[in-house]
């Protein structure tokens, strides 16, 4: 039988006021995703789950001051449980490349573009 006190979302925090705890926990996640969600905007490109993926996982290794390669990122991807294939985050690493997100170094490792990067820490 439905009731409507208890949370349908399937956390066991209760709904309601502001205050709980159980209520910031979706919007912090949200939100770390939001600079990322700005920046696709910013470059006239739409919000997908592997573009997210993608550039938070070089936004990751850039903090460690790393640089990934296609089949690093694939495996990073793969770890964090979104099971994309390897031929399209090739793709959407290109795409990405293509419209000056992110850039292909010589030694075929991607990185955020200092322009992206320099939209990330500003957000």
């Amino acid at each position: 039988m439905y009731n409507s006190q208890l949370p349908t979302d399937g956390s066991n925090s209760p709904k309601g006021t502001s205050v709980e705890v159980g209520v910031f926990e979706p919007r912090t996640e949200r939100h770390g995703n939001e600079r990322i969600r700005l920046l696709l905007k910013n470059f006239g490109l739409r919000t997908s789950l592997i573009r997210l993926k993608v550039i938070d996982v070089l936004l990751t290794a850039a903090e460690g001051e790393r640089s990934m390669g296609v089949r690093g990122l694939h495996t990073q991807l793969l770890e964090l449980g979104i099971p994309l294939s390897f031929l399209s985050v090739r793709e959407v690493l290109k795409r990405l490349c293509s419209e000056g997100v992110i850039v292909l170094n010589a030694d075929k490792s991607y990185s955020l573009d200092p322009r992206a990067a320099a939209m990330l820490r500003n957000h």
